[in-house]
């Protein structure tokens, strides 16, 4: 508004203390700060006044064609976009008795029948799923409440051997296999010494 910056803030503060000393500024700033609050509230009754005005005689419909022609003028290419994005709205809207509308009237009835199917091949299967995991829990709760025998201890106290580990195998693979020694040459003796008769 006055293009005011802080420096400038400052220096009235340092003036308008001086001028009117500490004892009054705080008076001084409520006054002006009511001051600014009226004007401000005034300054909106009269925008508000203005645009009332311009509803009542249709200039807000003026200005948003004349703002529409420029936005064409100056965006051909999103006008076109605009224009394209209508026609697409206006081709979506399929009359039901058209060969069009019948086709996409049986698509959606097809779709809808492999949804329902889709829908009882999923209950059926988790119902199958249920039974299974019903008999498995029944099975493990006959055979834990089953009582002890004495027919049946040592066929309970029978364990089945352990299996051993392949670990010569295993110790096998790491070591490197033996080479076998490697023949030295024979050594070789000494001459004997003629004797000389």
């Amino acid at each position: 508004m006055f293009d005011m910056g802080w420096s400038e803030l400052l220096v009235v503060g340092v003036v308008a203390l001086i001028v009117v000393g500490p004892k009054d500024l705080p008076v001084l700033f409520r006054k002006v700060g009511q001051f600014v609050g009226k004007a401000k509230g005034m300054a909106r009754e009269f925008s508000s006044a203005m645009n009332d005005a311009a509803d009542d005689t249709g200039m807000r419909e003026i200005s948003s064609g004349l703002n529409k022609s420029l936005k064409a003028a100056t965006n051909p290419l999103g006008t076109a976009m605009d224009g394209v994005k209508s026609a697409t709205k206006s081709l979506a809207d399929i009359n039901p008795d058209s060969e069009t509308g019948k086709l996409a009237a049986k698509r959606a009835e097809d779709a809808k029948k492999m949804q329902a199917v889709r829908d009882r091949t999923i209950a059926e299967r988790k119902q199958r799923e249920a039974k299974e995991a019903l008999a498995a829990a029944d099975a493990e709760v006959a055979h834990l409440a089953k009582p002890a025998t004495p027919a049946a201890k040592p066929a309970a106290a029978k364990k089945t051997p352990a299996k051993k580990p392949a670990a010569p195998k295993a110790a096998a693979a790491k070591k490197p296999a033996a080479k076998p020694a490697a023949k030295k040459p024979a050594a070789k003796k000494p001459a004997a010494k003629k004797s000389e008769t």
